[in-house]
């Protein structure tokens, strides 16, 4: 194929959250789609709910090095499917804050307000949520914004081990109320329900396609409905091509990989010289970039050129800039009698978002994790784990982890200029200090203090070192946001309030890059709404 031989009327590169959305929504525009993703459709395999596979082995994973802020290489926790990390994501789907679009104050800085607001993101929202399956209550969580419609399905019920966890803890006082989660569930009749209430949710793929990602809810019916989309996989961008003013995109360069020989474990690999390999270049009309926070940004800066030295783009040096990932940290309760939960993922407490009495300042969302399997306890889990241990000794790793539950914390971490995606010849180099940590340490030191309250039979809450990792570190990338802010302002944004750049003026990020500031809760159904936002934006100016 010579170069410039296809033209189309837009290219989104990336399927995931963002790109994958932004797919579905422009599909029945008519116009001539191209959709690049470097991976493949991740396989469907015994291996999907495999405990040992999946977290110790992260066979879903990229085999691809980053670089610390110290230089030390290091494995990312992101993965290269069609539907990206949606599909190992968790599928807990909230609305950020209302009061998280405005100024924050925090213990050691301000959050910035977005110039946007929740109200302009509500009704795509609410389309989001039908998208995406979202099963939950309105009203329960204390600190949830106005909604125009309910959820689309019902909350996803608590098996009587969790819901005695949950009066327990409504008892102290508190507000916990179902997560809302993406998901096929259907409870009212069990035999058409996809979704089987398996003990494997999470950070899982899902076997049975019952889990709402990208891919099954939006990259999947998108080509099943309409011949005007084409999807290239093993596809990887290269590079952007400007024309010689540098104000618009001429040319996608792409590395197409055919016939990848499978890896040593079974699935396609994501590193590695395939059997065959030819670059190609494609041209749009516009051109969307949706490759998840920190691709996007490495791609603007590998596409630096005479007009952009800088990167692409970056006129206002902010690309690859104020990256946010979240403050996380997972917990175990281990108690004395077995937990016969096997859904276990349904419980959040808000309580302590914006704070509690003597610490008036934002603390973070709490939520409880799937279940905590034997296989996800790694080699060096048994000294952690010594202290329970000892109780009952010829207890081996499966029966500690019947005993267990695991908890998920987020704190919001605040965007610093020194917290950037940078390209240092080849290599994506991530700096990344933790900020904002004094709220991290309340908020483990009060959950552990209404966990040990809530249940007599708690014994230990201690940090869990595989799932997600304890503190976890820099290359637990699932929250990633904030690399491409977005603003009315060129000189301190990347984006403009579409999501356009300000110097590209026929190119477009969609993904988590455009935050300006992150949230205490998760940033996916926020990633997908703006993508709906855009798609609107997008379908007008291509008419």
């Amino acid at each position: 194929m010579s170069t410039f031989e296809r033209h189309y009327d837009i290219i989104i590169i990336g399927t995931g959250a963002g790109g994958g959305t932004l797919v579905y929504r422009l599909a029945a525009t008519g116009k001539k789609i191209l959709v690049l993703e470097r991976g493949d459709f991740l396989p469907r395999e015994k291996a999907n709910w495999n405990a040992l596979e999946v977290y110790q082995k992260e066979r879903y994973h990229t085999d691809d090095h980053w670089y610390d802020k110290d230089g030390k290489a290091f494995r990312p926790q992101t993965g290269y499917w069609v539907g990206g990390n949606t599909k190992v994501y968790g599928a807990a789907l909230l609305r950020l804050r209302e009061r998280d679009f405005e100024a924050v104050i925090h213990k050691t800085g301000i959050s910035p307000a977005w110039e946007l607001k929740y109200r302009d993101f509500e009704p795509y929202y609410t389309q989001a949520e039908k998208l995406y399956d979202v099963h939950g209550k309105r009203g329960a969580d204390p600190t949830e914004p106005p909604a125009t419609e309910d959820y689309p399905y019902a909350p996803v019920s608590h098996e009587p081990d969790m819901q005695a966890l949950t009066d327990s803890i409504r008892n102290l006082g508190y507000y916990p109320f179902h997560l809302p989660l993406g998901l096929k569930l259907n409870e009212v009749d069990r035999a058409l329900s996809p979704c089987i209430r398996c003990d494997t949710f999470d950070g899982y793929p899902c076997l049975v396609g019952a889990k709402a990602d990208a891919e099954v809810n939006a990259i999947r019916p998108a080509r099943e409905a309409y011949s005007n989309l084409t999807l290239l996989t093993g596809a990887k961008v290269l590079k952007l091509h400007t024309s010689e003013s540098g104000r618009e995109i001429t040319a996608v360069e792409v590395e197409i990989a055919h016939d990848r020989p499978a890896s040593s474990h079974g699935t396609p690999p994501m590193t590695g010289a395939p059997a065959r390999v030819e670059v190609q270049q494609f041209s749009a009309d516009i051109v969307v970039v949706a490759c998840g926070a920190i691709n996007s940004a490495a791609l603007l800066l590998k596409s630096a050129n005479d007009k952009h030295p800088d990167g692409l783009a970056n006129r206002s040096d902010q690309v690859g800039r104020n990256f946010m990932k979240h403050q996380a940290i997972a917990l175990v309760s281990l108690g004395t009698k077995p937990n016969r939960a096997v859904f276990q993922k349904t419980i959040a407490v808000n309580d302590f978002y914006w704070g509690e009495p003597d610490f008036p300042y934002p603390m973070g969302m709490v939520q409880n994790t799937g279940n905590v399997l034997a296989d996800m306890l790694p080699a060096e889990s048994p000294p952690l784990l010594a202290p329970y241990v000892k109780l009952v000794p010829e207890f081996g790793l499966q029966l500690v982890a019947e005993r267990a539950v695991g908890w998920w914390l987020q704190v919001e971490d605040l965007p610093d200029p020194n917290n950037r995606v940078r390209i240092v010849g080849n290599q994506l180099h991530l700096d990344y200090t933790l900020n904002n940590t004094e709220a991290a340490a309340r908020l483990i030191h009060r959950w552990t203090s209404v966990l040990k309250s809530a249940n007599e039979e708690t014994k230990h809450v201690i940090p869990f070192s595989i799932y997600p990792r304890s503190h976890v570190p820099v290359q637990a990338v699932g929250h990633q946001c904030g690399t491409c802010r977005f603003g009315s302002d060129p000189n301190t944004s990347v984006l403009d309030l579409n999501c356009r750049t300000h110097d590209v003026d026929n190119l477009y990020v969609v993904d988590g890059g455009f935050f300006p500031s992150n949230s205490g809760v998760n940033p996916t159904l926020t990633i997908m709404a703006n993508a709906l936002r855009v798609g609107d934006h997008l379908a007008e100016r291509m008419k």
